[in-house]
């Protein structure tokens, strides 16, 4: 479901700034992945944001439509957005919403431990070590 294009065609995309701000807050945040799996809903099918996953060599895996246990951590974690952040607050304009948003996003990745990874805060996974495979001489240690 890939547009046809080139990575010029995309750098000449009127969306170019906020794609490319999109990707410096990605890079610095640990990197793109190598696909990300959406659904069919309005917002993932942009040609912004195709046009972004391509110039950036992401592919976008689309779920069936009708089927969202295609993406049923998606799904888990938008009902938790929506019990825990927009149903408890008013949001009196759009700066306002982003650093309501903002605070709830920090609190549930650096503060609040989730029992589904042992009782840890998700940022602290990003410090551990990679898992050692057969034949590595790394020590298990962590820090």
């Amino acid at each position: 479901m890939r547009q046809s294009g080139t990575r010029s065609q995309a750098s000449r995309s009127p969306s170019t700034g906020k794609a490319s701000a999109w990707r410096r807050r990605t890079r610095s945040s640990g990197g793109l992945p190598r696909s990300t799996r959406v659904d069919q809903g309005a917002q993932f099918t942009s040609k912004e944001l195709d046009l972004g996953a391509y110039a950036n060599d992401v592919v976008l895996d689309f779920s069936r439509p009708g089927k969202p246990t295609d993406n049923a951590f998606v799904e888990s974690f938008n009902a938790v957005v929506r019990l825990e952040c927009l149903s408890q607050h008013w949001f009196l304009d759009l700066g306002d919403a982003r650093r309501k948003v903002k605070n709830w996003r920090r609190e549930y990745n650096e503060v609040r431990p989730h029992g589904a990874i042992g009782d840890r805060v998700p940022m602290s996974l990003i410090h551990l070590p990679e898992p050692k495979t057969p034949g590595s001489k790394t020590p298990e240690t962590l820090t």
